[in-house]
C-alpha cells in the first residue's frame, strides 16, 4: 500500500515574483518597521492589503454575538470580520528602501499587543474616519507619550463630507509639525502618498 503524499501547506507570498535586491547581497536595502494604527473598522487592513507586493499575512477573524456589545459597528455595518492579532505587508520602494508594515488590531481588549509591535519602528500611520473621530485619541495619546513620530491618514469612506486637512488637524487637537493627509485606503498611490509622509517626517525629526 503506498502512503499518501504529505500535504506541504502554502506559505502566503511563496510564489511572488523576487525584487532584484532579494538574490543580490551586494544590494541589500534598508529594511524600515512602520506601524498602521487606528480605531476599529477604520481601515488598517484595507490600507495594508493595497500597497503589499506580498501575499499580506492577516489575522481576520469573524465577528461573532460575543462582541455585539463590544465593538460598535453604527458606522460600519457590512464589517464580518476584525484583526485579533496583526497585518502585516511588505511594500519596496526603491532598491534602497522597504517598508515593513505591522497593522494593529483595533479594538481595546487587544491593545496589549501594541507594545510588542512598535519595537523597532520608525513611525506609525495613525488612521482616522472623520465619523468616529474620539477613536483616534487612543492612538494618539499612544505615540504622543512614547514619542514615535506619526503622521495622521484620513481614510476617506464613500458617502461622508470631505474636510480640509487643517479642519481634522483642529479637531484632533494634533501638533502643527505633524503632517495630515487624506487618503483612501483601497487605493495604492493614496496609500503609498500616506506612507512617503511618514517616511519623510521621520527623517526630518531624526536624520540620523
Amino acid at each position: 500500500m503506498t502512503a499518501a503524499p504529505i500535504q506541504v501547506p502554502k506559505i502566503p507570498g511563496a510564489d511572488e515574483a523576487l525584487q532584484g535586491w532579494q538574490d543580490d547581497r551586494s544590494r541589500a536595502p534598508i529594511a524600515t518597521k512602520i506601524v498602521i494604527a487606528g480605531g476599529f473598522g477604520v481601515g488598517k487592513t484595507t490600507f495594508v492589503s493595497s500597497v503589499s507586493e506580498i501575499t499580506p499575512l492577516q489575522t481576520e477573524a469573524l465577528m461573532t454575538r460575543a462582541s455585539e456589545n463590544v465593538d460598535d459597528l453604527a458606522a460600519t455595518p457590512q464589517k464580518l470580520t476584525t484583526t485579533v492579532a496583526m497585518d502585516f505587508g511588505r511594500l519596496t520602494l526603491d532598491a534602497d528602501l522597504v517598508l515593513y508594515l505591522f497593522g494593529t488590531p483595533g479594538q481595546q481588549r487587544f491593545w496589549f499587543m501594541w507594545d510588542d509591535l512598535m519595537r523597532g519602528a520608525i513611525g506609525a500611520v495613525v488612521m482616522v474616519d472623520t465619523r468616529r473621530l474620539e477613536d483616534s485619541f487612543p492612538a494618539l495619546d499612544y505615540f504622543e507619550s512614547c514619542g514615535l513620530p506619526y503622521v495622521i491618514a484620513v481614510n476617506h469612506f464613500q458617502g461622508t463630507p470631505v474636510y480640509e486637512p487643517e479642519d481634522v488637524r483642529d479637531a484632533l487637537s494634533v501638533p502643527a509639525k505633524v503632517p495630515v493627509v487624506i487618503m483612501d485606503a483601497r487605493n495604492r498611490i493614496s496609500v503609498v502618498d500616506a506612507l512617503l509622509a511618514l517616511v519623510r517626517f521621520a527623517v526630518d525629526i531624526s536624520p540620523e
